[in-house]
């Protein structure tokens, strides 16, 4: 690898650290975000009421345990009492059995109400990430929204069964102890009591540092492992343009850094564990010199020494937990509040409030807007081929729109697109092309001017009515998991297999989807892994169809199909469309000598517009476009 390229690369690591490192790891426990909790609680509020009582009675239960062990040991045990003992451990079965199964609820109420919240948050994340605009998920990673509804979720799930619980519970069992401690030896205590900010103190600051270097090596190893799954899926890429060099050192240089996270943290607990070792036998040690003074002075009896020396242990144990547990709070606080800052996310828009549906002139043809709803019986199959005047009619009037409004793509756009008619748009890449149909479909907003369809302007129509009548086809058309016959049935989930039929019939592939190993029933595997190219376009296309759509967008989507399956759609094509409002983009010719209309775009601006005759008797950008697509189709 040359210097240059090395550094680059390099430099490409620490970018890729930094933003996975420009959140806070940790942050101060916050009222307002536990309040805000607890309400994903309330489907079971009355297990987590319950649950309050369990955690105070535990945190009695365990003293009192080591205070009749104790008891045992200094009465009926060290004055040999036989008559007494066996009743004394019989009491002492019995509370112990009743804790345990205290415990049993308590831990089972604690897992089903984290259990509860996690459901509750994830399913509000996903809601709140199906109503944001497409701008959106330009502007925020897949990676960020991913890692909120897992890790930082998970991060929660921990605070609520286990930080807030097992610290009430040692607080609890703290200050029960220290009851029975000052009731033992008062004096005594105090030297406890004074030793207990030491170990507090010591035990978090390598609490801290320990999980600041967990959650470091946490994260370096998810950058080892995505770097080794994106190599792993881009292998043909990388051999060949023999990276495969390039990328090994890439990996080396993650694997290293992960290795320095991993080896600062075994130093660290490394350091911790005999530090907390020495601390406690310290402290037995200034026990047993205080306890034996006071004893052999009268002040203190043996059998209170006894006891002392058993609750101190039980009194010093819950400080490393508290510390571990207020780190793994400090963790939840941070993934609460990247969690909910994505909950209250804005959109960028919403539909108005006094938006209204657009009204469907289907209705009357006997297809409901809202495809899949039983109330009305399924329409024939052959009830696709569209009827005249049902097409949108589509009016842009000087719009200007920027994805970023200080950096417009598109400049004062001004057509109309009557109903049925078929809009083909040509230009080069970044004219402007895509960026009609987003706004066609709703998917933005105009940063100026009107876009109006049948008459009201896009603003006041409710984006459901409006997809509900678009039927849309795109070069990379996405497949989900599931059966061929499920992908096709996502834009009319009511329809019969027959009516799916009917559709795939219509556009001549019927033969080529049977054909499949199952059929319609065929499973197209992870994002249609299982299909090829040509075939998940034309599932895409049978779906357009079964949706029975006023307004159509293709966007080169005939591009993924040889030109014998083109050959077979054109006819069905020509069906599709008719007297359906269409917006095409492509650069096969063979569609576009068809439309209505010809839009040619340049730098997000309409430069020339006609028919396909009068563009190319025009001889201007139009012409010189088509003479280069004669020449690749001819070399094609």
């Amino acid at each position: 690898m040359s210097a240059p390229t090395k550094v680059r690369d390099l430099g490409l690591i620490r970018q890729v650290q930094e933003a996975d490192d420009d959140e806070e790891q940790f942050k101060p426990l916050e009222w307002g975000l536990i309040r805000r909790l607890f309400v994903y609680t309330a489907p079971v509020r009355r297990k987590r009421n319950i649950l309050f009582v369990l955690t105070f009675i535990r945190s009695a239960q365990l003293p009192a345990l080591i205070w009749a062990s104790a008891s045992i040991i200094s009465g009926p045990i060290a004055h040999r009492d036989i008559g007494v003992l066996p009743w004394a451990v019989l009491g002492y079965g019995i509370l112990a059995f009743v804790t345990d199964g205290m415990f049993h609820w308590r831990q089972r109420y604690a897992l089903e109400i984290g259990e509860t919240v996690v459901n509750g948050l994830r399913a509000e994340i996903f809601a709140k990430m199906q109503r944001q605009p497409m701008s959106f998920f330009h502007r925020v990673k897949l990676g960020r929204i991913i890692s909120r509804v897992t890790s930082d979720v998970e991060a929660l799930r921990v605070g609520i069964q286990d930080v807030l619980f097992v610290s009430a519970i040692q607080f609890g069992q703290m200050v029960f102890t220290a009851v029975v401690m000052v009731r033992c030896d008062w004096v005594l205590f105090l030297v406890v009591a004074g030793m207990a900010p030491v170990l507090w103190l010591v035990n978090n600051h390598f609490r801290m540092k320990f999980s600041q270097l967990t959650r470091a090596a946490q994260e370096s190893f998810s950058r080892v492992t995505s770097t080794l799954a994106e190599s792993v899926n881009g292998i043909r890429v990388t051999q060949g343009f023999v990276r495969q060099e390039t990328n090994a050192g890439l990996f080396r240089s993650l694997l290293s850094d992960h290795s320095r996270y991993s080896i600062d943290l075994a130093r660290t607990s490394a350091i911790l564990t005999p530090l907390l070792e020495l601390n406690s036998q310290f402290f037995v040690a200034i026990l047993l010199m205080f306890g034996g003074w006071r004893v052999l002075e009268g002040a203190m009896s043996m059998d209170a020494l006894i006891k002392f020396f058993f609750l101190s242990n039980f009194f010093f144990s819950p400080i490393a937990i508290i510390g571990n547990q207020y780190n793994q709070a400090l963790v939840a606080m941070a993934g609460a509040e990247r969690v909910f800052r994505l909950i209250d996310t804005k959109p960028d828009w919403e539909d108005a409030p006094d938006a209204q549906d657009l009204p469907d002139p289907r209705v009357g043809r006997g297809t409901k807007a809202q495809a899949g709803e039983a109330t009305l019986p399924p329409p024939p199959a052959t009830s696709h081929t569209g009827a005249e005047g049902a097409g949108a009619r589509v009016e842009f009037r000087r719009v200007s729109f920027g994805y970023d409004p200080a950096r417009l793509v598109l400049h004062e756009v001004d057509f109309t697109a009557e109903p049925g008619q078929n809009i083909a748009l040509v230009g080069h890449t970044g004219s402007g092309k895509s960026s009609i149909i987003n706004l066609v479909a709703k998917f933005y907003l105009p940063t100026s001017g009107e876009l109006l369809v049948d008459g009201r302007e896009v603003r006041a129509l409710t984006s459901l009515s409006l997809h509900r009548q678009m039927g849309m086809v795109q070069q990379q058309n996405f497949l989900f998991s599931g059966t061929v016959l499920d992908n096709i049935r996502l834009s009319k989930p009511g329809a019969s297999e027959e009516e799916v039929k009917g559709a795939a019939a219509q556009l001549d592939c019927l033969d080529v989807l049977e054909a499949l190993p199952a059929g319609l029933h065929t499973e197209v595997g992870e994002r249609g892994s299982s299909l090829s190219v040509g075939q998940r376009q034309l599932v895409c296309f049978t779906r357009a169809l079964l949706a029975d759509p006023r307004l159509v967008i293709l966007d080169e989507a005939t591009s993924s199909i040889d030109a014998l399956t083109e050959a077979r759609l054109q006819t069905a094509l020509v069906r599709l469309l008719h007297g359906r409002t269409s917006f095409i983009v492509a650069h096969r010719l063979s569609t576009i000598r068809h439309a209505d209309l010809v839009l040619v775009l340049d730098q997000g601006r309409i430069i020339e517009r006609g028919t396909h005759a009068q563009l190319l008797a025009h001889n201007g950008h139009y012409a010189a476009l088509y003479r280069q697509f004669v020449q690749v189709d001819d070399r094609a």
